[in-house]
């Protein structure tokens, strides 16, 4: 078993010695201070300019995370968790802004580095098993791009765009 299975399983640690637990109970404050969480929860195929001991998704591991429901359910507790941070809430398949979206609005300032994160989570859920939940989240930050709530660019948009239909990976 793949050292980012044990993690997402309960059973292992990340890079400090963390559990996904751990993260999953970060406050929002927090999580946007700690810069190498990101990609332990959200990991990828392709190194991290920012944290050069995160884990590299192997086909291996998407095996695992497509086939395993337990894995999907801890992955799906870590989108959910990610939403709240921003600000946005999951239910019934639609991502939409939560109560406390305006009270988030630093978190959609622009540059951000949470704007990054929004782009790794796009792929690694679309990657990972989790489409329909991507997918519910390009549609959120579509209609938070169009009624100008999220202050999103053209360009920040195009590579949301690309994440959640797999141009990029």
């Amino acid at each position: 078993m793949s050292e980012l299975v044990s993690f997402y399983r309960g059973d292992g640690v990340d890079a400090h010695g963390r559990t996904l637990a751990e993260l999953w109970a970060f406050p929002d404050d927090r999580l946007e201070s700690v810069h190498d969480f990101i990609q332990w929860m959200f990991p990828l195929r392709e190194p991290s300019a920012f944290n050069p001991d995160a884990p590299l998704l192997t086909d291996a591991d998407v095996a695992a995370f497509r086939s395993d429901p337990a894995l999907q359910a801890n992955l799906r507790r870590s989108f959910e968790r990610f939403l709240a941070f921003l600000g946005l809430s999951h239910h019934d398949g639609r991502v939409t802004e939560a109560a406390d979206f305006a009270e988030k609005r630093d978190l959609w300032r622009y540059p951000n580095h949470n704007w990054l994160r929004i782009t790794r989570v796009l792929t690694s859920t679309r990657t990972l098993g989790l489409a329909a939940e991507s997918a519910a989240l390009f549609d959120a930050l579509s209609r938070l791009k169009a009624s100008g709530r999220g202050r999103i660019t053209d360009e920040s948009f195009r590579y949301w765009s690309n994440a959640a239909s797999g141009t990029i990976d």
